[in-house]
């Protein structure tokens, strides 16, 4: 064999081995990348339903709650009252109009098949529900719930994060919400928005 063939033939080889390496380096962060998406989309998902969790312990409460058993405890058994508000006007003799506000309690219904039916989160699980979803070993979400002032009033604020974050490049110190780890809420402001929003 010539010089030149095995020189066209050593450099098809290197070539070809570096269209693989090239190939399955870019195959592999791909891959990566969807993993993380996927894995973020849970997460994303788990925290909506916190969020609607603690706005309806909230709205029954008059608070956030940083107990995950009070939480559950609220999902499980807690109730919500159906209520009727009904307004009489009665108008007065002076121009002026008198209104009464009635409320009836027309009955309750429970907060697990008002927040949590199957087909609004077909994935819901309670024993699974302060837990991020594909971490092991189990971490639980850290929840912070507590009263702010804000304009000289306090008012109710919760934030609830990720403490372990899927994508390597989320980062607490981030100077872009969007780019720290995944949570809703805020320490410092009355919201219950997600970064993810």
């Amino acid at each position: 064999m010539s010089k030149t063939k095995i020189i066209s033939v050593v450099m098809l080889v290197v070539w070809v081995s570096l269209a693989f390496f090239l190939f399955d380096s870019i195959k592999s962060s791909i891959d990566e990348k969807e993993r993380i998406a996927s894995a973020e989309a849970r997460i994303i998902e788990q925290l909506k339903m916190i969020r609607e969790a603690e706005i309806a312990y909230m709205q029954v409460n008059g608070q956030y709650t940083s107990d995950w058993n009070k939480l559950i405890s609220f999902i499980d058994t807690g109730k919500f009252y159906l209520i009727e508000k009904s307004e009489t006007i009665i108008p007065l003799p002076y121009g002026n109009d008198s209104i009464i506000v009635n409320y009836d309690t027309l009955g309750t219904r429970l907060v697990m098949d008002s927040l949590f039916s199957k087909s609004k989160w077909p994935y819901f699980n309670l024993s699974e529900f302060p837990f991020i979803p594909g971490i092991e070993p189990q971490t639980k979400f850290d929840i912070w719930a507590d009263k702010i002032k804000k304009a000289g009033l306090l008012v109710n604020a919760i934030e609830v994060k990720n403490p372990k974050p899927v994508n390597p490049s989320r980062d607490e110190d981030s100077e872009y919400n969007t780019r720290k780890p995944l949570r809703f809420g805020s320490r410092t402001s009355v919201t219950t928005v997600g970064n993810w929003e």
